[in-house]
C-alpha cells in the first residue's frame, strides 16, 4: 500500500472538516448536507484502514516503513513529519474509523433538526482527524499536536449546546483537568529530546536500548507520559470530567467513551511501551493506578440514576482494567480490551440514545418495561452488557481473562497478585451495575408519565426536550437509521473475542489478535475464566434480586448503609474537594492574597515614582526664571564643563 493512500486516512476527515467550515456561511447551519460529506470521509478513511490492516497483516515485520520529512529546522533542532503504519496503528485505524462512521450514521438521524447541525458534523470530522493524526505520527511533537487537538474537539463537542451553563461548565472541566495532565506530557518531551537529542519514536527506542537514558531519568520520562495519558482517560485523580462529559449530545459521548479521547491515553502509553518496559517503577506506578481505578470507578456506577453516568463510570473502570495490563507487561491484551470495548461501548452509549428517543430522559427512575416496546433496542444492549460483564463467548470475556491472567502471573511487581483480585472484585461490581441499569430500563412497568417527566425535563442532553405536558410518551422503537448502528456494532460487541480464541479458529492461530498487537500473551487459563465468570455471574444474580425479584428492597440497603451510599453518590467527594476546597477556597484565596499583594507593591512603586519626580523638578523649576541672561550662562557653564572634561580625558 503506497505511503499517500495511508496519508489519505487521516486526509479525507481532515477535508470533511475543512469543506463544511468553508460551506457553512453559504449554505447555512442546519445544511444536511455536512452529514453526507462527513458519511463520506469517514468511509473513506474506513475502507483505506482495512486495506492498510491487510497489508501490514502481510508484512514479515508487520510494519509499513515509510519516509520522514523535514518540516523544520532551527539550529540544531529538527522536527520532522512522519507517519507510522505498523500492527498497533492499523488496529487502532480500523477501530478509529469503523466506530466513527456507525456514529455519524446515527448522528445524521439523532442531530435531525438541530439549529447548528453543520457546526456539529464539521467538529465531528475534525474529532476523527485528529484521533488519526495521534494514532499515526511518528514523533512525540506530531503526537502533541494531535494529542491538544483531539482535547479541542472535545470541548466544542461536550460544551456543544453552550448556552446551557451545564454544558458549557462540564466542556471547562474537561479542558482545564486534561491540562494538569497534559503539562507532565509536555515536560516528558522536551526531557526526552533534553536526553536523546531526537523526537523520533524510533529514534528513542534506539537510545533507551543503547543506555542513552535509563534508572530515575527514564522513570520520570515514563511518569511524564503517564501523566498525560491519566488525564485523556479518565484515571484518578483525573477522573472528574468524565461523567460530566455526558451534557454532550449522545453521538459525542459514544465517540469520545469508544475511540477517541480516553482511548488516547491508553494508546499513548502502548506506543510508548518500549520505554516502559525498562522501568520496573513506572511499569508498578501505572498498573496500580489502574487497577485502583477499575475499582474505585465500579463503585461510583453503583448508585448512579443517570444511564449514560452509568456507563461513563464504566468507561473509567474498563480503562483501568486497559492500565492495570499495560502495567503488568501485557502490552497485547491491553490493547485487545480497547479493541473490543471500543464496539461494546459504543453500542451501549448509542442504545441509550435510542432509549432517549422514547422516554426524552436519561434517568432510569422514570423508565421501566421498555422491553417489549422496543426489542430491538434491549437485544442489542444485552449484547453489550454480557460482552461488558465478560461473559462467555462474548468479545469482553476473552480480552478481560487475558488481562486478569496477565495480573495473576506477574512476577516483576510486589504484591502483584493484589492487582488480579482487584480486577476480580471489579467483575463483581461490573456484573451488579450493568445489570441494574438493564433491568430498571426494560424490566418492570413503565414509570415515567407527565409528572415524572417534568421532573426529567431539560436534563442532559438538549433534546431532552421539554415533556412536563399533560401526555405520556409514545413509547416506540427508535427508527431504522439509529437501529442500524445498533445492529452492526452488536456482531463484534458478541464475535470480535473470537480472533484471540485460544487453539486454532478456522486456520487461525491461538492468541494471535493479542500477539499481533504487541509481545507474548499467557496461555489461557480455565481456573482464571471460571472465576471471572463466576464473579460477573454474582453480580448479576444479586442485580436480579433486587431489581426484578425485589428480594432486597434497594431502599432498606441504602438506609443500612446510608453513609456508603452518601459517599458514592458524591463521587467519594473528590469533586467537592477540587472544586469547592482547592479551586473555590485555596486557589482563589491565594490568587486573592497574590492579587492584594501585587496591587499594593505596585501602589507603592507608583507612589514613590511620583514623590521622586515632583521633588526633583522643584530644583530646575527654581532656575527657569524667564530671563534671557540666566539662560545664556547656563548654556555657557556647560560648554566649559564640556571642555574641561575632553582636556581631562579626552
Amino acid at each position: 500500500m503506497s505511503e499517500i493512500a495511508v496519508w489519505f486516512i487521516f486526509l479525507l476527515p481532515l477535508a470533511s472538516f475543512v469543506a463544511i467550515a468553508a460551506l457553512r456561511p453559504f449554505v447555512g447551519s442546519q445544511w444536511r448536507g455536512a452529514g453526507y460529506i462527513t458519511l463520506l470521509s469517514v468511509g473513506g478513511s474506513f475502507v483505506l484502514s482495512l486495506f492498510a490492516f491487510g497489508t501490514v497483516i502481510n508484512d514479515a515485520n508487520h510494519n509499513l516503513d515509510f519516509h520522514t520529512h523535514d518540516w523544520l529546522t532551527i539550529g540544531g533542532l529538527e522536527i520532522k513529519v512522519g507517519i507510522v503504519m505498523d500492527s498497533l496503528t492499523a488496529v487502532m485505524a480500523i477501530v478509529v474509523t469503523g466506530v466513527s462512521l456507525l456514529v455519524q450514521l446515527y448522528g445524521t438521524e439523532y442531530m435531525r433538526g438541530e439549529k447548528s447541525y453543520a457546526r456539529y458534523f464539521a467538529a465531528m470530522s475534525l474529532f476523527t482527524a485528529s484521533m488519526l493524526g495521534l494514532i499515526m505520527a511518528s514523533n512525540l511533537i506530531l503526537i502533541y499536536v494531535f494529542w491538544e487537538l483531539v482535547g479541542l474537539c472535545s470541548f466544542l463537542l461536550i460544551g456543544f449546546w453552550f448556552t446551557k451553563p451545564s454544558a458549557a461548565n462540564a466542556a471547562k472541566k474537561a479542558f482545564i483537568v486534561t491540562r494538569f495532565g497534559d503539562l507532565g506530557f509536555l515536560i516528558a518531551i522536551l526531557w526526552a529530546y533534553v536526553a536523546t537529542g531526537t523526537f523520533e519514536l524510533e529514534g528513542l527506542k534506539e537510545a533507551v536500548e543503547a543506555g542513552a537514558i535509563a534508572g530515575v531519568g527514564l522513570t520520570w520520562l515514563c511518569l511524564g507520559i503517564f501523566a498525560g495519558a491519566v488525564g485523556k482517560s479518565g484515571q484518578f485523580p483525573l477522573h472528574v470530567w468524565l461523567p460530566d462529559a455526558m451534557e454532550g449530545p449522545t453521538p459525542v459521548s459514544a465517540l469520545i467513551h469508544a475511540a477517541t479521547m480516553v482511548a488516547a491515553g491508553v494508546f499513548l502509553v502502548a506506543r510508548t511501551f518500549f520505554l516502559f518496559e525498562h522501568s520496573e517503577a513506572a511499569l508498578t506506578t501505572v498498573a496500580w493506578i489502574g487497577g485502583g481505578t477499575a475499582l474505585f470507578a465500579a463503585t461510583m456506577a453503583l448508585v448512579s440514576n443517570d444511564i449514560k453516568r452509568v456507563m461513563a463510570y464504566s468507561t473509567v473502570s474498563q480503562l483501568g482494567y486497559m492500565m492495570m495490563a499495560l502495567g503488568v507487561g501485557a502490552q497485547g491484551p491491553a490493547m485487545f480490551h480497547l479493541f473490543n470495548h471500543a464496539f461494546f461501548k459504543a453500542l451501549l452509549f448509542l442504545g441509550a440514545g435510542s432509549i432517549h428517543h422514547a422516554v426524552h430522559t436519561y434517568d432510569m427512575r422514570y423508565m421501566g418495561g421498555l422491553r417489549k416496546v422496543m426489542p430491538w433496542t434491549f437485544i442489542t444492549m444485552m449484547v453489550a452488557s454480557l460482552s461488558l460483564i465478560g461473559l462467555p463467548p462474548f468479545s469482553g470475556f476473552w480480552s478481560k481473562d487475558a488481562i486478569l491472567h496477565s495480573a495473576q502471573e506477574t512476577h516483576h511487581i510486589q504484591g502483584g497478585e493484589i492487582l488480579f483480585w482487584l480486577g476480580v472484585a471489579t467483575a463483581v461490581l461490573t456484573g451488579f451495575y450493568v445489570f441494574r441499569m438493564m433491568f430498571m430500563t426494560f424490566t418492570g412497568a413503565y414509570r415515567g408519565g407527565a409528572e415524572a417527566e417534568a421532573k426529567a425535563a431539560g436534563h442532559h442532553d438538549a433534546h431532552a426536550h421539554d415533556a412536563g405536558g399533560r401526555h405520556e410518551p409514545h413509547l416506540h422503537e427508535s427508527p431504522a437509521i439509529l437501529l442500524i448502528p445498533l445492529a452492526v456494532l452488536a456482531i463484534p460487541a458478541f464475535a470480535s473475542g473470537l480472533a484471540d480464541m485460544p487453539g486454532d479458529l478456522l486456520g487461525i492461530p491461538g492468541h494471535w489478535m493479542t500477539e499481533f498487537l504487541g509481545g507474548e500473551t499467557e496461555k489461557f487459563s480455565g481456573s482464571v475464566a471460571i472465576t471471572a465468570s463466576i464473579a460477573g455471574v454474582a453480580g448479576l444474580g444479586l442485580a436480579y434480586l433486587i431489581y426484578v425479584r425485589g428480594a432486597i428492597s434497594p431502599a432498606k440497603v441504602g438506609a443500612t448503609f446510608k453513609p456508603v451510599y452518601t459517599l458514592l453518590a458524591n463521587r467519594w467527594y473528590i469533586d467537592h474537594l477540587y472544586e469547592r476546597v482547592i479551586v473555590g477556597r485555596l486557589l482563589l484565596g491565594t490568587v486573592a492574597g497574590v492579587t492584594e499583594l501585587v496591587d499594593r507593591a505596585v501602589d507603592g512603586v507608583g507612589n514613590f515614582t511620583g514623590l521622586v519626580t515632583r521633588n526633583l523638578g522643584k530644583i530646575p523649576a527654581v532656575m527657569q526664571n524667564g530671563q534671557v541672561q540666566v539662560s545664556g550662562a547656563v548654556i555657557s557653564i556647560g560648554i566649559v564643563v564640556i571642555l574641561f572634561a575632553y582636556w581631562v580625558w579626552g
